[in-house]
């Protein structure tokens, strides 16, 4: 696992952390503890940066903003959090009694999902389940694969003074206008029906 500077960082603080020693394309590669050692090095960055919020995210293919084809994540530092986001009513496919993943009802693009704690934990980045949540993301992400080939998405963690969770967002659909001018999604795929496409197992 490495850490370094964004060559090209679009803020003031930008990094960027290498997810493996091999060439992997995608989070859907990943093997052994690599999922944990992301969660690891993001929460080591995150308890050494000055105050502020750090974001933590994924984009993967060049049609979700990716610029690399190795598999990496970034962190972003912000001056404070964005505007936090209820939690969203989900149509589970796993439980483990600490983690659930599901898709959301009001889902903005087909498969959005969020793997989130059971019970609301307000340690955010700092959180003893991430590492569970990140291997469980690179799991959807293959299951993703399986089902409509290496798309394009972006993942990232939400955070607030409550909770947290992690949020994918394959790019199955084009935004248009609808979309990035008013802020309304249509979403093709009922997440009952996605939910039971990624069911895990």
């Amino acid at each position: 696992m490495r850490v370094v500077p964004n060559l090209y960082p679009a803020l003031e603080r930008q990094e960027v952390v290498v997810h493996s020693r091999r060439h992997v394309r995608s989070i859907a590669e990943l093997e052994g503890d690599e999922p944990e050692l992301i969660a690891r090095a993001w929460q080591l960055r995150a308890a050494a940066a000055e105050p502020g919020y750090v974001h933590a995210l994924v984009n993967e293919g060049r049609e979700a903003g990716s610029s690399l084809p190795h598999s990496h994540s970034q962190l972003a530092w912000l001056p404070e959090a964005p505007p936090a986001r209820a939690r969203p009513r989900l149509e589970p496919f796993h439980e483990d009694g600490t983690l659930v993943a599901g898709c959301p009802w009001a889902g903005r693009l087909p498969y959005e999902t969020v793997v989130a704690p059971v019970k609301p934990d307000s340690r955010g980045i700092q959180s003893e389940s991430l590492p569970a949540a990140l291997r469980l993301l690179a799991e959807i992400v293959r299951r993703l694969h399986a089902l409509e080939g290496p798309v394009p998405l972006n993942a990232w963690l939400e955070q607030d003074e409550q909770d947290w969770r992690l949020v994918l967002l394959p790019r199955l659909t084009i935004l248009a206008g609808l979309e990035l001018g008013a802020g309304i999604f249509v979403n093709t795929l009922p997440p009952e029906e996605a939910a039971q496409r990624l069911v895990l197992g």
